[in-house]
């Protein structure tokens, strides 16, 4: 059987079937995840991001090819999840963009949209790496192109595509170390030759209902992930450097904080230096954001500068990854209609709207209004652990005058409770970037607390009275630049005072600066400062943030 053109029909059979292909395979391409981080939810990611293109495909009523095609690209851009998810919405966009134009298509035509389609993954992607799904998307789209020139035949030059894709993925171990290491194959890439393989099948006519059972007859022993357990046992949780998956989609121009002129290159420069396994693709009205990174509340706030925020996601793939290695594969939870007790409240201390956004970016869960002057009582932090309907809970007081008030709490309540000993508000902030909801109270307290000297804390304060502190001179009504509890600075104007305390902060391990604006301080001398920071420290990354505390005109945080 031949066939030597795809109307609306086949197209539509093509990404339906694809995409019930890859759902039934996606706990298999889970277990293959190692590359860039093992985080073991590429299939799930990639099953959901091809199944929103086939609802958008689905939900069509034209019999334009092209017209398909841009709903499959719109689709796959929406609900694209994860780094091969995104990758695999870029792939479709240059095919569609390829298409647009097509009634129905030829082998050629074909053939050319898969070339197109990487040709725009890989510039979508900042810096493409060999041995991912970049490689199996390569190789299948030139063994297309090679075919279409001795064949008008669809069904041949959609099976070379396929042949191509499975020799890229079987090549992806000895491009991509960790795969070889570990014995794989590269995830997104087996979740890529799935999807080509259910368009092979949608255009032949079958129903793609088989679940894939890897033998040697098809592919290497390399792919077998069965035969070597889950890949997520050979990786220590340390190893994942940016412990945050992070995504967003910005609608452009809607409730924008600034007039800033949108620039895609500017944004991905911007992200890749918070963070790595960026993709960044945008069109008239949407931006989709992918990035691992260690600080969330940094994606979200650049994004919300050009407009509204939706299909937030974040995923804790540290977790993530020691949840796969004690269970040996993902679950699941479910959700019970009863309103149970949550497991962990994690309750902070912080005084300022910006503030409380930051920390619940991080995953608290309350945050009781105080902090210096306004130091909550006892009460109210055993009010505040009872209303959580918590099972256990942890404290961050973020002010070294709070810990004993916390301390007393502890023993009024009838739930285990660990106290964080943070003293600033980043240190809370830090440490939060520990907590495992998984590892019990003792467990997390140690760790969030080893991460506290991790941060150097700055404050900026006007000093009330005259005196002198450690041999330094303080002056009534200049500013005092106090570094995690020691005034280091005096200085009758706040701009020269701060500059002066972040001297004396930075050092060679520093990389990130983070200028909390505090209600008496404003964006222009924020600003300032940080450009300051820009021409004697050019390779540190400032961030300017509203937190809205009061007392402190700027908090300041070297990381």
């Amino acid at each position: 059987m031949s066939k030597e053109l795809i109307t609306q029909k086949e197209f539509s059979d093509m990404v339906r079937v694809a995409s019930h292909r890859l759902e039934k395979n996606a706990k298999f391409v889970n277990s293959l995840n190692v590359f860039p981080v093992p985080d073991g939810d590429t299939g799930t990611n990639m099953s959901l991001t091809i199944q929103s293109g086939f609802k958008a495909v689905n939900e069509s009523e034209s019999d334009h090819v092209g017209t398909l095609g841009k709903a499959l690209a719109k689709g796959l851009l929406m609900g694209a999840r994860g780094n091969s998810g995104v990758i695999t919405s870029q792939i479709f966009r240059g095919f569609s963009k390829s298409i647009e134009d097509k009634d129905t298509l030829t082998a050629m035509d074909l053939a050319k949209a898969f070339d197109d389609g990487v040709k725009t993954a890989y510039k979508a992607v900042m810096k493409p790496v060999e041995g991912t799904i970049l490689t199996v998307a390569r190789y299948g789209a030139e063994a297309g192109m090679k075919k279409v020139e001795s064949t008008n035949d669809i069904l041949e030059v959609m099976q070379a595509v396929v042949e191509g894709a499975k020799v890229g993925l079987e090549k992806t171990p000895s491009l991509l170390p960790v795969l070889k290491e570990v014995g794989v194959v590269d995830s997104g890439g087996q979740g890529l030759v799935f999807i080509y393989e259910g368009f092979l099948e949608g255009l032949g006519g079958q129903t793609g209902n088989e679940e894939y059972i890897p033998d040697e007859r098809d592919m290497t022993e390399m792919v077998n992930a069965n035969h070597h357990q889950s890949v997520q046992g050979q990786f220590n949780t340390d190893e994942i450097k940016n412990g945050f998956c992070t995504e967003m989609m910005v609608e452009m121009g809607k409730d924008a904080t600034t007039d800033e002129k949108f620039d895609n290159t500017k944004m991905r420069e911007y992200f890749s230096k918070i963070g790595d396994s960026l993709i960044v693709v945008s069109d008239d009205e949407v931006v989709k954001v992918h990035v691992h990174t260690n600080y969330p509340y940094k994606v979200w706030a650049e994004g919300r500068k050009f407009g509204s925020l939706s299909k937030i996601k974040i995923d804790n793939m540290r977790l993530q990854h020691e949840t796969i290695v004690d269970e040996d594969e993902p679950t699941i939870a479910k959700v019970d209609e009863k309103q149970e007790p949550i497991d962990y409240a994690v309750i902070a201390v912080s005084s300022g709207a910006g503030l409380t956004t930051l920390f619940k970016s991080l995953g608290v869960t309350h945050v009781i209004s105080g902090g210096q002057t306004m130091n909550p009582s006892t009460n109210d932090i055993v009010d505040a652990i009872n209303k959580s309907n918590a099972k256990r809970a942890l404290i961050l007081p973020n002010n070294g005058n709070i810990i004993m008030a916390a301390k007393q709490a502890v023993d009024l309540v009838d739930i285990p409770v660990a106290i964080v000993a943070s003293k600033t508000i980043s240190q809370g902030m830090t440490a939060m970037l520990s907590f495992n909801p998984e590892a019990d109270l003792e467990d997390n307290k140690a760790n969030m607390e080893d991460s506290l000297d991790t941060v150097k804390s700055g404050q900026i304060t006007q000093a009330i009275r005259d005196t002198e502190i450690d041999g330094l001179k303080i002056t009534k009504g200049h500013y005092m630049g106090i570094v995690d509890g020691k005034i280091l600075v005096d200085n009758e104007d706040i701009i020269d005072g701060t500059e002066k305390m972040l001297d004396k902060m930075i050092d060679e391990d520093s990389e990130v600066i983070t200028i909390l604006i505090g209600a008496q301080g404003n964006k222009e001398d924020a600003q300032k400062i940080a450009d300051y920071l820009d021409d004697k420290y050019s390779d540190l990354e400032t961030e300017i943030h509203q937190g809205d505390q009061p007392v402190y005109p700027y908090l300041i945080s070297v990381e």
